[in-house]
């Protein structure tokens, strides 16, 4: 009887391992399994950011060379201003002190005074010319953050954003 009892004892034993190791396997392989899941979509992950990345390189290239463009178109025009304000129309305007600081408020973003100042007062000295490049300047930056923000909406478009003041797409 002693060596029946040692016998099941052996056999309980035995098996109580090999159910301990089996359940310690199969924790292993969940957990194996568990980490290649995790990484397959980490990988799905980088590479939808890698697929955006390269399309956003594609969309800030595009972006430069218009951005470009209105700057190049720009200089063209102030390099022709000699051209269609020559220096007898700079000898025949004389630009109001009043028109300078109406214009240079405006580009600055600034109120004007209360007063107008002086409607008497002397030329400003500034050459007919010389305000046409200035206006010609401000236009070029306009238009060259018009493509900016041109650029930024249509980014947001092309994520599924809603741009503010567009109706939503069908």
């Amino acid at each position: 009887m002693n060596r029946s009892l040692a016998r099941f004892l052996a056999v309980g034993v035995l098996l109580l391992g090999v159910a301990g190791t089996g359940a310690w396997m199969t924790d292993r392989y969940q957990a194996a399994q568990k980490r290649a899941s995790d990484a397959e979509a980490m990988t799905a992950s980088l590479r939808s950011q890698l697929d955006s990345t390269e399309a956003g390189v594609i969309k800030v290239t595009e972006y430069v060379d218009r951005v470009h463009t209105v700057y190049v178109k720009g200089d063209t025009i102030i390099k022709e201003i000699p051209r269609y304000v020559p220096a007898q129309a700079d000898a025949a305007c004389t630009i109001p002190i009043g028109f300078v600081r109406v214009h240079d408020a405006a580009a600055a973003g600034t109120v004007l005074g209360p007063g107008a100042g002086d409607t008497d007062a002397a030329s400003s000295g500034i050459a007919l010319s010389a305000v046409a490049g200035a206006i010609a300047g401000n236009y070029t930056v306009c238009h060259g953050n018009a493509e900016q923000l041109n650029a930024l909406q249509q980014l947001l478009r092309d994520q599924g954003a809603t741009v503010i003041g567009e109706a939503p797409a069908p």
